[in-house]
């Protein structure tokens, strides 16, 4: 709304001043020149889009003017004559020249407007009201008002989006879907890992402006993700001058960073910048009973006590710079670099039972350490060729990757002595990524409609290097382990085309698109025994593969106006689901000796049709949002359970874990959300989800087929307390899971936040208590014909920050101010 008031003004003014130059109109002396500036009081900026509103004294009706440029500046003609003279600005006191006699050309100088604090109030509440846009094919969260998502990570700031959820080990899901695609400003990131959540838990949460939560992709988007898209659009402050918020944080268990985001806007380009350091040692805990149905294990039972010390420390530098070549085209250059250093050092204390007695206590120690760089470095054209929608852009982009993780393993007994040597082991993984990208979109406005067509190319490459050495207890000396040292290089090159046509009818809006994939997934073993290996993984599934998919995709999505702020919304689509490249990689993990994790070179992509009916409704306090949906998947992933074969040399029968493809995955669900503001110091916003999904398939002759209904559920307050402190609540609760294996109990979570704005609302103090009862914790049960495990794991502890926000040459809640230039992956009237 308040991008519209000055167009709405703008075009009242333009009629009025057209219909003073109707014959009647004072114009016998000709038209005079009235010109000016206008500024911010607090910070000399200047005001794009101040209204100059120029009312007849004589005829009260006749009203002319004119609006600000992006510099502050104004000069508009009008007859000479007496006039009020009044210059607006929302959320501004009004400057007024009542009575002035205008005979000639005019100057005004320069009027700085001051903050109407009173307005400013209302437009806050305004915005508190549409935290939530609804698209054809999305919807929007501005989460930057959140204040739970001070001193956090983007993990955590994902974890308080509706429909979205994030488990103990940070995986994402969306709809209680873990295939989610998650894009940074549209695009694949090495800020988003290239698939791997790591770098979500590391990167803080204040860079991010939006969270794009796409359910119905349009065609636009690429087909992977059969839960959906998560495009999380990072700010980019527009503002002209020099501006921009510093943010540090100190937190328990120990926990710092300061993050820097910079902008200098000037008339010809726009430097922007995030510079950040973060420090943070969360700490996590596991619990595991396993009991051994078979008889080829020595033990019947083994109960693992986990802890797990962590250090991360890290920097993440984005830089970049937009130049405008005219004013309606632009070239971006931006480079995007990551650096960071871990420690995860596990205790595992293993108690093994003969019955019910105990044999043998070991005691195992891994340090895994981490060193990680990524690289990203991007160039994108835009060409908007007129203010209609017609436009041009064309991303390039390369992304790189590099981490290399050391760990050593000393396995020994700690009381009692069965003649177990213990185990030693040193692991030494290196694994390199690259990734280019090449994207060109073409939007075509066709009156009320709009064409669009594009093409994007996405090559990928990983190498995952594996070095392992074991500890030969009588020579005293490590011998490399020949059997397991390998190198394994995966490639996925995707190349599509699509083209989507949308259209307003009166209340009914559409958009139609059709996307061509191909997907190559190619997979190759360097330097290893192909023969052992195909012993370890089974017969009949070719280790190295080279694989080619060609598919349709179709989407649909339908909008209908039922009222000014009601609508019914229908989309389609169909979605793809690409393994990556830890789920293929054959290579079995060594961070346990009895359960490992191994990828499966079989495994195919798996296809889903996916249907949603929605519905919104806004009343003046109130916002309401639903849906209902349903999604089939064929070759669906499921991660199973099974024995090997193989027995340690102290007797302990080793399981894997295996991702293979089902039969079908039917999926159908419900979700509601409000967001409710009774008075302009609460706001009360609220979510439930609720699903069931039924699978089915088999695998070497066991059924894996399971049948699952759950459900979760989040809940948000934010209250203004006296002396304007502000205090927020987010609960949330996820009901429990289960697979064919394993049944997963429901977790509650309850995060608190307080903040107070001082330094004349320069300045922010935010306290933030992350998982106030500790209690965000995965309890499991599994059971199979050979074995039941009962275990528990938190990936992290309760967490308490202090933080401090200053912002440089900004206001806080600041207006988005029209006309400026968008970067946030290409909104438009019928999707992005």
């Amino acid at each position: 709304m308040r991008q519209l008031f000055p167009l709405l003004l703008l075009l009242a003014l333009s009629f009025n001043y057209t219909y003073s130059q109707r014959p009647g109109g004072d114009r016998e002396r000709g038209p005079i020149t009235i010109s000016g500036k206008v500024l911010d009081k607090d910070d000399n900026l200047p005001l794009e889009y101040a209204t100059l509103v120029l009312q007849s004294v004589n005829n009260p009706d006749q009203i002319t003017g004119g609006i600000t440029d992006i510099d502050g500046n104004f000069k508009v003609e009008a007859s000479p004559g007496k006039y009020n003279i009044s210059i607006e600005y929302i959320s501004y006191k009004t400057f007024k020249l009542p009575n002035q006699t205008l005979t000639e050309n005019k100057d005004l100088g320069t009027v700085r407007l001051a903050l109407d604090v009173a307005q400013l109030e209302a437009v806050e509440v305004v915005g508190e009201k549409t935290t939530v846009e609804v698209r054809l094919d999305k919807k929007i969260y501005n989460i930057g008002k959140d204040l739970t998502n001070s001193g956090a990570t983007i993990s955590d700031a994902l974890d308080n989006i509706p429909s979205v959820t994030v488990d103990a080990d940070g995986a994402v899901a969306l709809r209680g879907n873990g295939n989610v695609r998650i894009l940074i400003n549209g695009r694949p990131s090495a800020l988003a890992g290239f698939g791997s959540t790591d770098a979500l838990q590391q990167l803080p949460a204040d860079a991010i402006e939006k969270v794009e939560v796409i359910t119905s992709p349009s065609a636009r988007y690429d087909a992977e993700g059969t839960a959906g898209i998560l495009n999380i659009v990072l700010k980019k402050e527009k503002t002209r001058g020099i501006n921009g918020t510093i943010n540090t944080t100190v937190g328990f268990p120990d926990a710092a960073s300061l993050t820097a985001n910079m902008n200098l806007r000037k008339e010809k380009y726009n430097v922007f910048t995030t510079l950040g350091y973060s420090y943070r040692t969360p700490p996590g805990n596991g619990f595991a009973d396993n009991i051994y149905l078979g008889d080829e294990s020595v033990f019947d039972r083994i109960i693992e006590d986990r802890d797990i010390n962590r250090m991360n420390s890290g920097f993440n530098l984005n830089l970049g710079m937009e130049y405008f070549l005219t004013e309606t085209s632009s070239v971006t250059a931006s480079a995007f670099g990551r650096t960071n250093n871990g420690e995860d050092i596990t205790e595992i204390v293993s108690t093994n039972f003969v019955g019910n007695d105990i044999n043998r206590i070991t005691q195992r120690i891994e340090d895994e350490q981490e060193e990680e760089k990524s690289a990203q470095f991007s160039l994108n054209y835009n060409n908007d060729f007129n203010t209609e929608g017609h436009k041009l852009t064309v991303d390039l982009q390369l992304s790189y990757n590099e981490e290399f993780k050391p760990t050593p393993i000393n396995e020994q007994e700690t009381i009692t002595n069965t003649g177990f040597d213990g185990a030693r082991l040193n692991i030494e993984e290196l694994e390199l990524q690259n990734e280019y990208l090449a994207q060109v979109d073409y939007i075509l406005p066709i009156g009320d409609a709009q064409f669009e067509a594009g093409y994007r190319g996405n090559w990928e490459q990983s190498d995952t290097d594996f070095y392992l050495e074991d500890f030969n207890f009588d020579t005293g000396a490590f011998v490399p382990n020949l059997g397991l040292i390998n190198r394994f290089v995966f490639n996925q090159n995707v190349n599509s085309f699509y083209t989507q046509y949308g259209n307003k009818l009166g209340d009914f809006s559409f958009l139609a698109g059709l996307r061509l994939e191909n997907t190559q997934l190619k997979g190759e073993i360097v330097g290893a025994d192909i023969e052992q290996l195909q012993e370890i993984i089974g017969e009949g599934i070719e280790v190295n593969f080279d694989k080619n998919y060609l598919g349709l995709f179709p989407t649909l999505n339908l909008i209908y106006e039922l009222a000014e702020n009601e609508n019914i919304s229908i989309g389609y689509n169909r979605r793809i689901n690409r393994p990556r490249g830890r789920f293929i990689n054959p290579f079995p993990s060594q961070s346990s000796r009895t359960n490992i994790f191994q990828g499966n070179p079989d495994l195919d992509p798996a296809f889903a049709n996916a249907f949603d009916l929605g519905y919104l409704k806004r009343w003046d306090k109130l916002t309401l949002t639903s849906s209902v949906y349903y999604q089939k998947e064929t070759n669906s992933f499921e991660r199973i359970q099974e024995e090997t074969g193989q027995i340690t040399t102290d007797g302990i029968v080793v399981i894997r874990s295996i991702p293979i493809n089902l039969a079908t995955n039917e999926r159908v669900g419900a979700e509601l959300g409000l967001l409710y503001n009774p008075t302009k110091w609460l706001r009360l916003n609220g979510s439930f989800n609720f699903f069931e999904f039924n699978s089915d398939g088999e695998f070497n002759g066991i059924n894996f087929g399971a049948r699952n209904t759950s459900w979760f559920s989040r809940f948000s307050s934010k209250v203004t307390l006296p002396s304007k402190i502000e205090w927020q609540t987010n609960a949330f609760y996820r009901g429990p899971t289960n697979n064919a294996q394993t049944v997963n109990e429901g977790i509650f979570s309850l995060n608190l936040a307080f903040s107070k704005d001082i330094l004349k609302e320069k300045g922010t103090l935010a306290l933030n208590v992350s998982d106030l009862l500790n209690s965000r914790r995965r309890i499991s049960s599994t059971q199979t014909p050979f074995f039941t495990s009962e275990s528990e794991f938190q990936w992290r502890e309760r967490q308490i920050t202090l933080s401090f926000v200053y912002r440089l040459n900004q206001k806080k809640q600041r207006r988005e101010r029209e006309g400026e230039r968008n970067d946030d992956g290409g909104d438009d009237e019928y999707g992005s």
